[in-house]
């Protein structure tokens, strides 16, 4: 029984090593969906951390992560990014345990992953002697590069290549500026992501998921709309400090706005039963369109007033 149980643990660590390798290495080297691919990292850690407990679990991570050091062949930026997709799943299995609410749990672990990375890129930055705005710049202006050779290698027009090779230094110029509030809403995206892959995938084999209940009833505190305000009062303010304040808290907490749109409109999409297929091809177009993410935008942020799933006060956090 002992030794049956044994050879079950070794298996579960082989797959949860193998899986997250499968999936840092699709996001390493498919370049159009290796973004989409890494966000899937944290889900394996969560997994087996919840099944296997900390002690065991925590062994998946480790020797992934030396195993994504030699498939890179070298200690850089990207490793800490992925480390910290690893660290998010460890850290939500561990909060799972402890029955916070939806919020504190996103925070929580938000905050941890965050933490974490600033702690590495601190790291990094000493082990490659540079600052870390140098490091960033580098980093910025090589995913740039990457970027128009992607869009060059899809047939984009040479036109519009051109135009965008033009534009490179004020873009990188912008996004320099604006990494806090990416970095912020990137966070929470994965881990809300994450949170709601995790859910069928730990039910289904009998395993521990919070009750937060329905996910599609959620909306952020009131209080944040005041965020979205100042943020903007900022923004007009003829202080380029603090227009840049403006702008990253504009962007942070419009992304929890967003999260509330897409729970109104997932509302609405199972209350009218719309069939599946429908429904990845709305959310599809809500990713690709920038109108489209306007409106779900605006649905979340106006909801406070318009209430559209006409929810009780009671209900609210």
């Amino acid at each position: 029984m002992l030794r049956t149980l044994q050879a079950e643990t070794h298996k579960d660590l082989l797959a949860g090593v193998l899986i997250t390798s499968l999936i840092f290495s699709a996001s390493v080297y498919m370049p159009i969906i290796g973004f989409f691919c890494s966000v899937f990292i944290p889900l394996p850690i969560l997994f087996y951390r919840s099944k296997l407990g900390r002690k065991i679990g925590g062994i998946i991570p480790v020797v992934t992560l030396f195993i994504m050091g030699v498939i890179l062949g070298r200690v850089s930026l990207d490793l800490v990014f992925f480390l910290e997709l690893m660290l998010l799943g460890f850290v939500l299995a561990e909060l799972f345990e402890w029955k916070l609410s939806l919020e504190r749990t996103v925070v929580y672990a938000g905050i941890c992953v965050m933490a974490a990375g600033v702690v590495g890129v601190f790291f990094y930055s000493l082990l490659a002697q540079k600052g870390v705005v140098a490091l960033a710049t580098e980093y910025i202006a090589a995913n740039l590069r990457l970027t128009l050779i992607l869009y060059q290698n899809m047939g984009v027009s040479e036109e519009n290549i051109q135009l965008i090779a033009n534009s490179l230094s004020q873009i990188q110029y912008v996004l320099l500026r604006i990494v806090p509030s990416l970095i912020i809403a990137s966070t929470l995206f994965v881990t809300w992501t994450s949170i709601l892959m995790a859910k069928p995938i730990l039910k289904a084999k009998g395993l521990f998921y919070p009750d937060f209940g329905p996910l599609n009833m959620w909306k952020p505190p009131d209080v944040l709309v005041w965020g979205v305000i100042g943020s903007g009062v900022m923004l007009l303010l003829p202080v380029g400090a603090l227009k840049l304040v403006g702008l990253n808290g504009l962007i942070a907490f419009l992304t929890i706005y967003f999260f509330a749109g897409i729970a109104i409109v997932s509302y609405y999409f199972e209350k009218k039963n719309v069939p599946r297929l429908l429904r990845f091809f709305l959310y599809s177009l809500v990713g690709l369109q920038q109108f489209m993410l306007l409106v779900v935008i605006g649905l979340g942020f106006f909801d406070m007033w318009l209430n559209f799933r006409k929810q009780k006060p009671s209900n609210q956090n």
